[in-house]
């Protein structure tokens, strides 16, 4: 055995199993799920100043003078008593004025709209419970644990409501979504969002949206949308992503590596299907890194959009993912690629990339 120092975070192979995913089994009140809608982890020390625009992108320097515009004319928006809102106390906020209440920040993969959507998070002068931050899946799984009024009650207190990753799966969330916030925005509520479609072409290629034309419409009716062009960030100028590793390898870092979990990847996507979504977060709750044995193609669409919401919560947490098996961009066949949910799919592959790079040293474990 080596006498090399181990990597920081590592030690020798000890008796000491790894964590493991399918272990866990959490159980997340709804007060949580409300006190959670903050920017995650990645992105607590975001701001404007720290977001570098590609000089070559005239679009990401004007995003940022918008919402910096945008940010400074919420000082004295809409919010109602200085509390959340959570039981519906409160006076009832002011109408809000005419036109778009808000701002759609459109763009393809690691041009920075989460940075940017975050920044205007901090930037926005209210206090953090008057401010409401989370991904679209997060949105939802919160109406799904408040109920729909509750959840109009806990929102319309607040000055803003950024969503992140906003994307309609099916006729259920563009109803849903189209009145939740049409309700939002008549309290007074400003709203900011990102996502890879714009407003007007949510749900293309996923069900019938011209029969819900007029829902996708209203949706788009409450943006002014900024398109931000560019690369990838995560592939600008960086290194290939590793390739996968053997098994022995997983295993070994695994054991070495303090907070590490270890799993095989078929029963992780099996234990996925029993835990909701809306607990994936608290499923990596302590976790380290993430070591995977047998990475293999996903077997279906409702399988790979689980396999989505995981790495968007390791992403949020900067957890490292090391693995074996097939990489990461063979995950999802050529028709999940060309498919309605193929942006998704795109998103995943370029956060597990990045995920992957970051494990790097971990295979390196003594």
């Amino acid at each position: 055995m080596s006498s090399s120092p181990a990597p920081s975070g590592t030690g020798p192979i000890t008796d000491a199993a790894p964590l493991s995913l399918c272990a866990r089994e959490p159980h997340v009140p709804a007060d949580r799920l409300v006190a959670e809608m903050v920017p995650p982890p990645r992105f607590d020390s975001v701001r404007f100043s720290t977001y570098i625009p590609d000089p070559n992108q005239p679009s990401q320097t004007e995003a940022v003078r918008v919402l910096e515009g945008f940010a400074a004319g919420l000082g004295h928006g809409a919010g109602g008593s200085g509390k959340r809102r959570l039981f519906g106390f409160g006076r009832a906020p002011k109408k809000a004025p005419a036109g778009p209440r808000g701002v759609y920040l459109d763009g393809g993969y690691g041009v920075g709209k989460t940075h940017l959507l975050a920044s205007l998070w901090h930037a926005t002068p209210a206090e953090p419970a008057l401010k409401a931050f989370g991904t679209f899946v997060e949105l939802t799984n919160l109406v799904g644990a408040l109920g729909f009024q509750q959840t109009v009650q806990t929102l319309s207190g607040h000055r803003l409501l950024c969503i992140d990753e906003f994307e309609l799966d099916d006729p259920g969330d563009t109803v849903l979504v189209s009145t939740l916030l049409g309700k939002l925005v008549d309290a007074g509520v400003a709203l900011a969002a990102t996502s890879n479609t714009l407003p007007g072409k949510l749900g293309e290629g996923r069900f019938a949206a011209a029969d819900f034309l007029r829902e996708i419409q209203g949706l788009s009716a409450h943006f002014r949308a900024l398109r931000i062009d560019g690369e990838d960030y995560r592939h600008r100028g960086l290194p290939e992503a590793p390739p996968p590793y053997a098994d022995e390898q997983v295993t070994k870092a695994a054991h070495a590596t303090e907070g590490a979990s270890l799993d095989a990847f078929s029963p992780l996507l099996e234990h996925l299907a029993r835990v909701h979504p809306s607990r994936y977060g608290a499923l990596t709750d302590g976790v380290k890194a993430v070591c995977l044995t047998g990475v293999r193609p996903v077997p279906d669409q409702s399988t790979a959009l689980r396999l989505v919401v995981l790495a968007d919560r390791l992403y949020d947490r900067e957890v490292p993912v090391l693995a074996s098996g097939v990489p990461f961009d063979q995950l999802f066949s050529e028709e999940m690629l060309n498919g309605g949910y193929r942006k998704k799919y795109f998103r995943a592959i370029s956060r597990l990339t990045a995920l992957a790079r970051d494990a790097g040293k971990l295979a390196d474990a003594r």
